[in-house]
């Protein structure tokens, strides 16, 4: 049986689940891209291929090996995306929650149903229907639940609007001993430098007290504000728009010192290590144009 266990975005991690970009499909159609970036990519003929997608996400799984990570990976599903796991589950403290997803992505829930299988089925929670709720919007600060969603009027006609308010009530229902603190985030459809798919893709934790942020992802000045007054200004690093359409916000902790983020990103990684954290650098660009970095493609089942 596995002993969920998750109460932050840094604390010790000792299981997770890593997506899959094996026997990942064709390149979509226009049609067919959930987000502005993926739109942006086919349209130009520069979306990522399958072998650099696999090299990728093998790259990161040899991270975890290094630090003694144990690894669940999704049953392969034929010509599908199964890279971003965050998206179908998350785990607040030892409850897993299922989440309602785009319905043409159910399946991805199924491929992990070996994995759920060894949870303890009362600790197993779906939201009804209306409550839509995707774990890139969802960040743990012990005390604190963090959300992101979306409070246009339009949200039904936005494919990047992936938490609604309903989500945040059913967190806020489920968990009544946490802070639970909605985020109203940008969203573009047609735009990917101008729209915050999830909470991840423009703030998120790192260590015991830090944290990566992006001013301009949030609809409401107050809500960063908010996050300024918690954090301290001093202790936030705040990217670009065009370090937030590279998905600077988007690594991933191993533990309180411990990150993994983007070769690329030269300034952020600069910045972490004056810090005192340890940077994993790992290549993670081609995965990054479809909206999704390896907070994304990462689901933590168990940290300390």
């Amino acid at each position: 049986m596995l002993q969920l266990n998750v109460k932050n975005e840094t604390s010790r991690l000792r299981a997770v689940v890593l997506g899959s970009a094996v026997n990942n499909g064709p390149t979509p159609t226009a049609d067919e891209a959930y987000d502005p970036k993926s739109l942006e990519h086919i349209l130009a003929g520069t979306y990522p291929v399958e072998e650099d997608m696999v090299n990728e996400m093998e790259a990161f799984n040899k991270v975890f090996q290094k630090y003694d990570v144990k690894v669940f990976r999704p049953e392969m599903i034929e010509n599908y995306n199964q890279i971003f796991t965050r998206d179908i589950g998350f785990v607040i403290d030892d409850v897993f929650i299922k989440a309602n997803i785009l319905p043409d992505r159910n399946r991805e829930l199924d491929a992990i149903q070996y994995v759920i299988d060894q949870m303890n089925p009362a600790k197993v929670v779906r939201p009804p229907e209306d409550v839509h709720i995707e774990g890139g919007d969802v960040m743990l600060w012990n005390d604190y639940i963090f959300i992101g969603t979306y409070k246009g009027s339009d949200y039904k006609d936005y494919i990047t609007a992936r938490t609604n308010m309903q989500g945040v009530q059913y967190i806020k229902d489920l968990f009544p001993n946490k802070i639970v603190k909605e985020f109203d985030l940008v969203k573009s459809k047609l735009e990917a430098r101008d729209n915050a798919l999830h909470l991840d893709c423009c703030f998120q934790p790192v260590g015991t007290n830090k944290g990566i942020i992006y001013k301009s992802g949030f609809r409401e000045e107050a809500d960063y504000v908010y996050l300024v007054k918690l954090f301290g200004k001093e202790n936030l690093f705040h990217i670009t728009r065009d370090e937030m359409y590279h998905m600077n916000s988007n690594v991933f902790s191993i533990a309180p010192d411990v990150v993994v983020s983007e070769k690329n990103f030269t300034r952020l990684n600069n910045w972490l290590r004056e810090q005192g954290f340890t940077v994993e650098e790992i290549p993670y660009a081609e995965i990054a144009k479809q909206e999704g970095l390896l907070r994304c493609s990462t689901l933590p089942l168990i940290r300390d």
